[in-house]
């Protein structure tokens, strides 16, 4: 469902989950458009107040907070065409700060975790957050071996080839230093080279950029090498990934280092211990950003001691050590020349304005997400007005619209003295305009209050839902079968010939026997395909037959199921026939299975309970069985941790934990490669257990799983 405008302390449990679900979607597709396809569709403010409205929604109801949630996940699958690195370590996001008083509450954080600190006795570092591609350069025994793209944080795009035509960057480092250093950094195009390759384009004839930090990502994922090196690309650099010796023991220390081996560093970077020290920092950098041959969109500041940053860790997709002040949107206007709907996987219908093109910023933009019949009212779910005046969206309306960054923008407010006097109120249908069902809100039986999304009816019936799930089933965090995207999908779903028709996903896996006992019209023989493309595309589907268990579970298009979901559950269960087998059992909603599926870390009860509904359709359970007929779900391998004593062990922490935080507790545990769960069960190894310990501590003696003290704890895993 689209984000209402309900103060979050006011949403009822059942709109909370539904606007953590929409938000964990929405932001997952925006994270695939922006560092997979350098394709974004809205503005770095639009996404940022998603963002900031998931993780208030979720510190506000922490027992919903999704497995699958953006404040869990950093940047997005690789894209095909390169092969793939894993990194060595996760290059994860930053957090984000947007005011002042944001920046002292993250400074108030770092003391808060750390405990014995004095005030301005941690020194933080400040730099200019450079609008680029995020990369990681390997170096072994001082020479440039590979270089990869962020990508999901884990697994990258090696571009090496690409890199190596960047003349800022070293080939070969300076005598001493370590075997292997890993460098990471930002790759950018300068303003002026920006604009040079614009005129240059526009000489010839041919479209122009629309922004540097586009075309450096582009430019950067050529498959030819040559185009790249005609492209002038810069970098940064201001971190790193695997150094076999740290040949500094503070941020700042790292970055003169990496200057003194060559490595372009940014001249504002400083460091500072006042907080309004810091923010004053920003304040003159944000000065000088209109100046700099180079876009920035705020200010990076992070803990300069390298052993407080190990100390405060990492969450799941952010370090503690660390976050991002960015710099306000910017706004222009334009008119709304036409509200269209949208039909998603789950029948979901999502308004969209259509904008008379106009740039902000120096980037043209032409759409808006609408979010839902309340938003364009004008409303939130209970009632309140959510711009001044209540302003409805009315097709001809001249809006104002805020972007920052890159991408199209949200719509801020309608300008009314502007109103064509023929406009009249949206009308929101009450049937998809794909199949004809009846659309409808559902209201909750709890509260009276009706959902802010209005959904098909049409299920099955309905080809965009149909269609959608095809796609979601084959999309790269899914099966990923090349040479089978969107298109190829709607040419197969709407073909009446059984040879090649796919309506249900067995039926991709089915295909190449269908054409092959086919007397009619063969897939070759079809424009836009032909025999090599589809002997290649065969062959990919082929390829898919066995697939990691967590992307089967992914694939299956679960409510509430996203990609970290589907890890979490695999790596739960281990193999998928104890995967099915426990969700059935689980169908009561009580008894082991079910608490055996709430105990695992990140699933909470909306999310078990979907996946029960899900397992309990014959339907869906129909479809499953056919797929195992075709293809097969891997086993998950045992985490290997070399020389931990619980690796692939579970771990509950309880009670009032003396010696760490409990964030501490959980990251250092899940480093040495255990499974923290949040209950008590026959398949918990440990329970540690502090003072005031509990119900879990009871239940742990009653299962006679092994209890420790916190020193017991430290003691065992090594301190």
């Amino acid at each position: 469902m689209p984000v209402s405008n309900t103060p979050v302390a006011d949403l009822t449990a059942q709109q909370a989950a539904a606007e953590l679900e929409y938000l964990a979607g929405e932001l997952a597709r925006h994270d695939a458009l922006y560092h997979g396809k350098d394709a974004p569709e809205i503005s770095d403010a639009d996404y940022d107040a998603l963002k900031r409205r998931n993780d208030e929604v979720e510190q506000t109801f922490p027992d919903l907070a999704r497995a699958d949630s953006p404040s869990r996940k950093v940047g997005a699958a690789p894209v095909s065409g390169f092969q793939q690195v894993t990194h060595s370590r996760p290059m994860l996001s930053l957090d984000n700060t947007f005011s002042d008083e944001d920046v002292r509450d993250f400074v108030a954080s770092v003391y808060r975790f750390l405990g014995v600190f004095p005030d301005n006795s941690i020194a933080f570092t400040a730099e200019p957050k450079i609008d680029g591609l995020s990369m990681s350069l390997r170096y072994e025994r001082g020479r440039l071996v590979s270089a990869a793209t962020r990508g999901d944080g884990t697994v990258g795009e090696n571009v090496t080839a690409n890199i190596r035509t960047i003349k800022e960057i070293p080939q070969v480092l300076p005598a001493g230093v370590p075997d292997v250093v890993e460098v990471r950094g930002e790759v950018y195009m300068a303003k002026a080279d920006f604009a040079a390759l614009n005129a240059q384009m526009e000489a010839e004839g041919k479209p122009t950029y629309v922004n540097p930090r586009n075309t450096a990502a582009g430019s950067l994922r050529q498959l030819d090498p040559k185009v790249t090196a005609t492209r002038k690309l810069r970098f940064f650099a201001y971190a790193w990934g695997e150094i076999t010796e740290m040949p500094a023991d503070t941020q700042l220390g790292m970055v003169q280092t990496f200057a003194e081996w060559g490595f372009p560093t940014n001249p504002l970077m400083k460091r500072l211990s006042d907080v309004e020290e810091i923010i004053a920092h920003y304040n003159e950098i944000g000065l000088q950003r209109a100046s700099l041959d180079y876009d920035i969109d705020g200010v990076v500041y992070k803990v300069d001691r390298l052993d407080l940053q190990e100390r405060l860790g990492f969450r799941s997709r952010s370090p503690r050590w660390a976050t991002a002040h960015k710099f306000p949107a910017e706004q222009a206007t334009t008119t709304v020349t036409e509200i269209d709907i949208q039909v998603g996987r789950t029948g979901a219908l999502t308004p969209v304005a259509r904008l008379e093109p106009v740039t902000v910023g120096g980037v043209v933009v032409t759409n808006a997400t609408l979010h839902n019949a309340d938003y364009i009212e004008g409303i939130g779910n209970s009632g309140e007005r959510i711009r001044p005046e209540g302003h409805d969206i009315r097709k001809g309306d001249t809006v104002i619209v805020q972007r920052a960054g890159d991408v199209i923008p949200q719509v801020l407010d309608v300008v009314l003295e502007k109103r064509p006097a023929i406009a009249v109120p949206y009308e929101f249908p009450k049937m998809c305009p794909v199949c004809g069902s009846h659309a409808v809100r559902e209201r909750n039986e709890k509260t009276g209050k009706l959902d802010s999304v209005t959904r098909c009816t049409g299920g099955f019936v309905c080809s965009a839902q149909a269609i959608e799930h095809l796609k979601h089933f084959v999309s790269r965090d899914a099966y990923d079968i090349e040479g089978l995207g969107s298109k190829q999908i709607e040419f197969f779903f709407t073909s009446e010939d059984p040879s090649m028709r796919i309506r249900t996903a067995p039926e991709i896996f089915t295909l190449r026997a269908r054409q092959e006992a086919s007397t009619l019209v063969k897939l070759e023989n079809i424009e836009g395909f032909g025999r090599t493309s589809v002997t290649k595309l065969l062959n990919a589907i082929d390829a898919r037959r066995e697939i990691a268990l967590n992307r089967f579970i992914y694939a299956l298009g679960i409510r509430h199921v996203g990609e970290t979901t589907a890890k979490l559950l695999a790596r739960a269960y281990g193999t998928y026939d104890a995967f099915e087998t426990g969700m059935k059992e689980a169908a009561p909603l009580f008894g082991e299975a079910w608490n055996e599926l709430n105990a695992i870390e990140g699933i909470g009860e909306i999310v078990a309970r979907a996946i029960v509904e899900f397992y309990k359709e014959p339907r869906n359970l129909d479809v499953i069985s056919r797929l195992l007929s075709e293809v097969t779900p891997q086993a998950v391998e045992a985490p290997v941790t070399s020389g931990s004593p619980v690796a692939g062990k579970t771990v509950v922490f309880t009670g009032s934990l003396e010696r760490f935080t409990r964030d501490e507790a959980k990251a250092r545990a899940e480093g040495l490669g255990a499974k923290v769960a949040g209950s008590v069960s026959k398949k918990t190894d440990y329970v540690v257990a502090g003072p005031g310990a509990g119900s879990k501590l009871d239940k742990a003696r009653e299962l006679g799983v092994t209890v420790m003290t916190e020193d017991d704890w430290l003691a065992f895993i090594g301190g």
